[in-house]
């Protein structure tokens, strides 16, 4: 195989809304998915890794991996790319196994959402061999704005693991900063202004505050999932975490709240129960719907 991958074969396992985004992007030419409808040229995922050089897996969580990959005909030589944000052990231990049948694995984990993606603004953080991400940098490089070696198969999943906790909790707080403002009959619009322009300033504001005050949870990134990832930070971690145990506990009641499938911005909802059967509470002030500046 050449040094650089941006010319092989590509394909992609998992079409979702990431799976589907680096296909746009990495001009992947086969797709698999277990909903048929988001499948490209593949009738199995076998159809993805015979005939590919180098395969995305874009999958909800590493026991999914695990179990796609257990019935794969796998070539020798072919490289599997794990963007998952999965267990950091598991994915190690799978790299370590797929080595020994001379498959290379790299766990690489996006910092950023599918739309994001597709604007080439996301952050790919690579565990495994180094020379391996050397040769995939240049396929890093069609859909993200830098690509970093984090060190060993694992350290992808933990780096994601560190950043999402933050990611999470800004966009948590965030979500009480508008429900408190709305609580104190502030315009949330006029919230979300000043907010950008104080030193409370995130750019979770920038991706995710008008999605809060609209309730408009299309998703670029679904709520359910970053519960998963959560789960995995608390049960990874040897010390407390006392901000994602409450952060955990929001999301649950949002997903309880049939916001599972929405975008995470939805964690705004653990807020204001009445925002699945009245969607126009939170906009309070008669001018909420006014344009921010």
């Amino acid at each position: 195989m050449s040094t650089s991958t941006s010319t092989a074969p590509i394909g992609i396992i998992g079409m979702g809304l990431m799976g589907g985004a680096l296909m746009r992007m990495t001009g992947a030419s086969r797709g698999w998915d277990v909903d048929a409808s988001r499948c490209v040229n593949a009738a199995t995922a076998d159809d993805v890794f015979s005939q590919s050089n180098v395969v995305f897996l874009c999958l909800p969580n590493s026991g999914i991996v695990r179990e796609v990959l257990r019935t794969a005909d796998l070539k020798p030589g072919i490289i599997l790319i794990d963007t998952t944000t999965g267990d950091p052990a598991e994915m190690a231990a799978l790299g370590a196994e797929l080595a020994t049948k001379g498959v290379q694995y790299l766990d690489a984990t996006v910092s950023g959402s599918s739309a994001q993606l597709l604007q080439r603004d996301v952050l790919v953080m690579v565990g495994g061999d180094a020379a391996l991400f050397e040769q995939c940098r240049d396929l890093f490089a069609k859909f993200a704005r830098e690509a970093v070696h984090v060190g060993p198969l694992g350290s992808g999943a933990k780096m994601k693991l560190v950043t999402n906790l933050v990611l999470g909790l800004n966009r948590a707080a965030l979500a009480e900063g508008l429900a408190f403002a709305w609580d104190l009959d502030l315009n949330p619009v006029e919230t979300l202004d000043v907010l950008r322009r104080s030193m409370a300033y995130s750019r979770i504001m920038d991706t995710k505050g008008e999605k809060m005050i609209t309730q408009d949870f299309s998703p670029q990134a679904k709520l359910s999932q970053h519960l998963k990832d959560v789960r995995l930070m608390i049960a990874a971690s040897s010390i407390p975490l006392p901000l994602s145990e409450t952060h955990r506990q929001l999301l649950e009641k949002a997903e309880s709240l049939g916001f599972g499938d929405a975008d995470n911005s939805a964690v705004i909802s653990a807020y204001a129960e009445s925002f699945k059967s009245q969607v126009s509470s939170f906009k309070k002030p008669a001018d909420a719907t006014t344009e921010s500046s």
